[in-house]
């Protein structure tokens, strides 16, 4: 019996020993040591679904007087369609109303302002559309007003990323604020020569925007846009009755506009076009018109848009 049990005890010590030399480290009933978990077979983790690409989505609007109540219409249909811009860019009437939608006004409170505003409201800026003359004013009235509206927050510190295109004087090259006073970089955007004086900020004189950039597609991309929706509200010169020497201006602002807007529409996903027939830069009574055909405008574009956002996103 004893000689059993010895048996038994040595053929346990020897299969330990014999499992030690292995390596493997064996497991023995009644033994303080938890049983390891067995290591289960490799498989495959499955397939984690991949999150949709963040598209920042810009809005370049172009200059155009009193045509760019347009841009409203376009930010509402767009809003009501789910899309918010990450990014504006604007020049000259898309510099105002790209600075009051980016400080943080949707498209309802965009509406808003434009029906109450009149040639009391924007002072001096609204005279020599009025005139049958014009003058070479300052503009401060448009700049006081974009103050007054925005509280004086300055660019930096709106809701969505902002740029203003003006054009120095000196070297007729573009320059984008991006910080500062919204309302005299609006002001400076809207300079159109020969109707209002350039505007100095420090040591340099800014102009109207649409000399070099009437839709600024390329500056909204160079702030970081990956999708642009452009808005184009220039009008076509065949199009233009010149009731006034201002009306003049405009046109030939128009025209000098073409071929620059050829290169800078040809960078952008979306090109809208509302339809503003022969609504004239100096009309600001046509301001419900113009927003309807931004609207319009948009929503006719919208399937073509998500397609491209869903394409752009991946899904």
């Amino acid at each position: 019996m004893r000689i059993a049990s010895h048996l038994a005890t040595l053929a346990v010590l020897t299969s330990s020993l014999l499992l030690a030399a292995c390596g493997t480290t064996a497991w023995l009933p009644g033994s303080s040591d938890a049983k390891p978990a067995e290591s289960a077979a490799a498989t495959p983790a499955p397939p984690t679904a991949t999150a949709p690409k963040k598209i920042r989505i810009g809005l370049a609007l172009g200059g155009g007087a009193a045509r760019g109540f347009a841009h409203i219409g376009v930010i509402k249909a767009l809003e009501s369609q789910g899309i918010d811009a990450d990014i504006v860019a604007g020049t000259s009437a898309g510099s105002l109303v790209g600075a009051l939608y980016a400080a943080g006004n949707d498209g309802f409170a965009l509406q808003k302002l434009a029906l109450q505003m009149d040639e009391a409201t924007i002072s001096d800026w609204s005279v020599p559309f009025f005139a049958k003359v014009a003058g070479v004013l300052k503009g401060e009235g448009v700049q006081n007003y974009v103050n007054k509206a925005l509280n004086n927050l300055p660019i930096e510190k709106f809701k969505i990323p902002f740029g203003a295109v003006a054009t120095d004087l000196k070297s007729g090259q573009p320059i984008l604020f991006q910080r500062g006073n919204a309302g005299i970089a609006v002001r400076a955007s809207s300079a159109v020569p020969g109707v209002f004086q350039s505007v100095r900020i420090g040591d340099r004189y800014y102009v109207d925007g649409g000399l070099v950039a009437p839709v600024p597609v390329r500056f909204a991309r160079q702030m970081g846009a990956d999708f642009v929706i452009a808005v184009n509200i220039s009008a076509q010169p065949e199009t233009q009755a010149s009731a006034s020497s201002v009306d003049v201006l405009l046109q030939t602002f128009a025209i000098m506009g073409q071929t620059i807007n050829q290169y800078e529409l040809k960078n952008a996903d979306i090109v809208l076009q509302p339809s503003l027939g022969a609504m004239r830069g100096s009309d600001f009574a046509s301001r419900n018109v113009a927003i309807l055909a931004g609207e319009q405008a948009a929503m006719e574009a919208m399937p073509e848009i998500k397609r491209k956002l869903k394409l752009l996103s991946g899904n």
